[in-house]
């Protein structure tokens, strides 16, 4: 092996959304003299099994990678917000990202638990003091982070090749689409990530949300924020071309029919369009998938 209180979104968001205030570290390769250590995004040295044919994973998107891989039958655990592919939904939920059940997580007896950016390192330990192999794997917030946290799952599931081959072709989509709009007109762009009574949130500049909406052809009209935290203040101020909110939850009902919001330029104009976020929010298979849907949107007469 190589290897109305519509601001409660923002709180189902944020348990999907990266959050990169730990400052990833780099996942060490195999030590061809062991065919196991490795040092995993905590800092942790962990010995992994030569043959790891049962997986617990505890991200959204380790689990789609793992599909993607097509190592989906090696999975035997996952989290209740892993929900894609829909055949994830057959596999056995260990709880929620950030409190795994460890019972039900040590009865599937797996051979390695997979962590992602929401894991705790306490979670991870208690897994560890029960016996059972656990990593943990986050990358920082940039887009081409995505391609190492393909390439760190694919090493714990005897996929490099197939990884290469995913990668490559996520590349060239992100290619042909920064070709096609290197030359057009940037929309001011805004991002739902929350909003409401609790808060308004965005994806500011050093969020890898904000590198895949330039990548599109647009311009983060919070790109000067640190963070996710905007308001509604900021936002009537730049009034911005477009903006962007989830398809699920009944968002954009919501957010066209909330005062402040509904009288937004975008919502008045009919520039408010519903994505599948999942494929933005969860850094890993689909990104690029997610930027040429925004893409699209943005600058529909190149595609």
């Amino acid at each position: 092996m190589h290897f109305k209180r519509v601001a409660l979104v923002s709180v189902l968001f944020s348990l999907m959304l990266p959050l990169f205030s730990q400052g990833a570290a780099e996942v060490t390769p195999i030590d061809e003299s062991t065919g196991s250590i490795y040092i995993d995004s905590y800092d942790r040295t962990v010995t992994v099994p030569d043959a790891t044919e049962r997986i617990i994973s505890l991200g959204p998107n380790i689990t789609e990678i793992i599909y993607a891989l097509g190592r989906g039958d090696s999975l035997v655990g996952r989290t209740d917000f892993c929900d894609y592919p829909a055949e994830v939904s057959e596999v056995t939920s260990i709880g929620t990202l950030r409190d795994p059940n460890i019972e039900t997580v040590i009865s599937l007896e797996p051979d390695l638990v997979i962590g992602s950016t929401h894991t705790s390192i306490e979670a991870l330990e208690r897994m560890e003091k029960a016996g059972i192999t656990a990593v943990g794997i986050y990358s920082d917030n940039t887009f081409t982070g995505i391609y190492k946290t393909i390439a760190d799952t694919a090493q714990f599931i005897d996929a490099e090749a197939e990884a290469e081959v995913l990668m490559t072709g996520m590349r060239q989509t992100i290619e042909d689409i920064t070709g096609r709009v290197a030359d057009q007109p940037r929309p001011d762009i805004y991002y739902v990530v929350g909003f409401g009574e609790w808060g308004d949130f965005t994806a500011g500049g050093d969020t890898f949300i904000h590198e895949a909406i330039e990548l599109a052809g647009g311009r983060n009209i919070a790109e000067d924020v640190t963070g996710w935290s905007y308001s509604l203040e900021q936002l009537i101020e730049q009034d911005p071309d477009i903006i962007l909110c989830s398809q699920y939850f009944g968002i954009k009902e919501a957010f066209e029919t909330t005062p402040g919001y509904r009288d937004l330029r975008a919502v008045r104009e009919g520039n408010l369009y519903a994505i599948d976020n999942n494929r933005i929010d969860r850094q890993g298979v689909r990104n690029a998938e997610g930027v040429l849907e925004m893409a699209r949107i943005f600058h529909p007469d190149r595609f």
